[in-house]
C-alpha cells in the first residue's frame, strides 16, 4: 500500500513581500478590467451622431435649432431635400436616422437594425417634436422604423452578445495553433480554415437558431470569419514575433480594448471621445459593423471595416512569416556552429609528408 510522503517541514515559506505585491497585482488587474468594461458603457452619450433632416431649408434650420438646444453636439446633420434622399442615406450607411419635414407633418425615419440605442433616442426626439408643437395644434409625430431587427430578436441582443464570443474564438485559436502546431504555413493555414469554419458555425446559430440577423448567410458567414481570421492572425503574429510577451500585447488589445470600445452593444458614435473611433480600427468593431451591413444593409458601407479587417489579416501574415524566417535562421547558425569550429574530440589526421614523433619523443604533457 502506497503511503503519500508528508510534507518536508522545513519548506520555505514565501515572505510576506510577497503576498503583498500578489495582492495589488490583483487589485490592479480587476481594477482594469472595471474600467475596460464599464466605463464605455457609463460613459456613453449622443454626440456628432449622423442623422439626416429633410425639407425646406426653413424647416431644416427650425428643426436643426431644435435639436441644437435638446442635445447640444449631439447630432451631425445632413440637409437633403426629401424623404427619398433620407431613405437613402439611411440605408446606405451614411446616417443613423431622419427627421423628415418634408410634407409639412413632421416624421421620425430610424433604423434600429444600425444601433437600437440611437434608435431609442431618436423616438426620444419624436416625443420632443410633438411637445415642442403649439397648444392646439399638437398631434404626434409619426415614427418609422425603415430597417428594422428581426422579429425574433427584436433587441438585437444577439449581435450585441456575440461580439465577445468571436473575440474569445480568434484568441481560443491563436493559442492552440501556437501551442500545437509548428511551421509558418500550417499555422497560417490553420488560423484561415478554423475561422472559415468558425464564420459558418457562428452565422448558422446567430442566424438559424437565434434569429438575430437577416440577409444572405453566406455574406454574413464571411464577415464572421474575416473578423476571426484578422483577430486570430495578428495575435499569431505578435506570438511568433515576440513569444509569450506577444501573445500577451495581443490578447490586451483585443480583449481589454477593441472589444469594449467596439460598439456593438450601442454605437461607436455614442461612445466617450476618442474611443469610438479606436475602437473602429480594431477588429471586433469593425468586425461588428460588417456584420451589420451584410446582415441588414445588403452590404453598404463595409469599405470602412473592410479595409480595417484585411489591414490587420495582412499584418498578422507579415509576422507570423518574419518570426518563422527568424526561427529558421537561427536554426541554420545553430547547425553551421559545429561544422566551421574545431572539435577537440576529432585529431587531425597527418598529412602525406608529415613527420610523426613517436610516443617516446611525443612530451609528456602531451601525452
Amino acid at each position: 500500500m502506497a503511503v503519500q510522503a508528508p510534507l518536508a517541514a522545513d519548506t520555505p515559506r514565501s515572505p510576506w513581500s510577497t503576498v503583498v505585491r500578489a495582492v495589488v497585482l490583483l487589485t490592479a488587474g480587476i481594477s482594469v478590467l472595471l474600467i475596460a468594461f464599464a466605463w464605455p458603457s457609463v460613459r456613453s452619450s449622443v454626440h456628432d451622431v449622423p442623422i439626416a433632416v429633410a425639407g425646406p431649408a426653413a424647416a431644416v434650420e427650425q428643426v436643426s435649432t431644435a435639436l441644437g438646444r435638446r442635445l447640444p453636439d449631439g447630432f451631425e446633420i445632413t440637409e437633403v431635400a426629401g424623404t427619398a434622399a433620407a431613405e437613402r442615406l439611411i440605408r446606405d450607411r451614411e446616417v443613423y436616422g431622419a427627421i423628415d419635414v418634408s410634407s409639412g407633418t413632421p416624421q421620425v425615419i430610424m433604423a434600429t437594425a444600425a444601433g437600437t440605442a440611437v434608435a431609442q433616442t431618436l423616438q426620444s426626439v419624436a416625443t420632443g417634436l410633438s411637445q415642442a408643437q403649439a397648444p392646439g395644434t399638437r398631434t404626434a409625430v409619426a415614427v418609422r422604423d425603415l430597417v428594422a431587427l428581426p422579429a425574433d430578436d427584436p433587441r438585437g441582443a444577439g449581435l450585441a452578445a456575440g461580439a465577445l464570443p468571436l473575440v474569445m474564438g480568434g484568441l481560443l485559436a491563436a493559442l492552440l495553433l501556437a501551442r500545437l502546431v509548428r511551421g509558418t504555413a500550417r499555422r497560417v493555414t490553420g488560423a484561415l480554415a478554423s475561422a472559415i469554419t468558425g464564420g459558418l458555425a457562428a452565422a448558422a446559430i446567430l442566424q438559424f437558431w437565434l434569429g438575430s440577423l437577416g440577409g444572405a448567410y453566406w455574406a454574413n458567414s464571411g464577415a464572421v470569419a474575416l473578423t476571426i481570421a484578422a483577430t486570430s492572425l495578428s495575435i499569431l503574429g505578435l506570438e511568433s514575433l515576440l513569444g509569450v510577451a506577444g501573445f500577451g500585447l495581443g490578447a490586451v488589445a483585443m480583449m481589454l480594448i477593441g472589444n469594449p470600445l467596439s460598439g456593438a452593444a450601442t454605437a461607436p458614435e455614442m461612445l466617450p471621445g476618442w474611443s469610438g473611433v479606436l475602437g473602429q480600427l480594431l477588429p471586433p468593431g469593425a468586425g461588428g459593423q460588417l456584420l451589420r451591413s451584410t446582415a441588414f444593409f445588403d452590404g453598404h458601407g463595409v469599405t470602412h471595416s473592410v479595409i480595417v479587417l484585411v489591414t490587420w489579416l495582412t499584418l498578422g501574415v507579415v509576422l507570423c512569416l518574419a518570426g518563422g524566417l527568424r526561427v529558421r535562421r537561427a536554426a541554420t547558425v545553430a547547425a553551421g556552429l559545429p561544422r566551421t569550429a574545431a572539435s577537440p574530440a576529432s585529431p587531425t589526421r597527418p598529412r602525406p609528408g608529415d613527420v610523426v614523433p613517436s610516443e617516446s619523443e611525443t612530451p609528456l604533457s602531451l601525452r
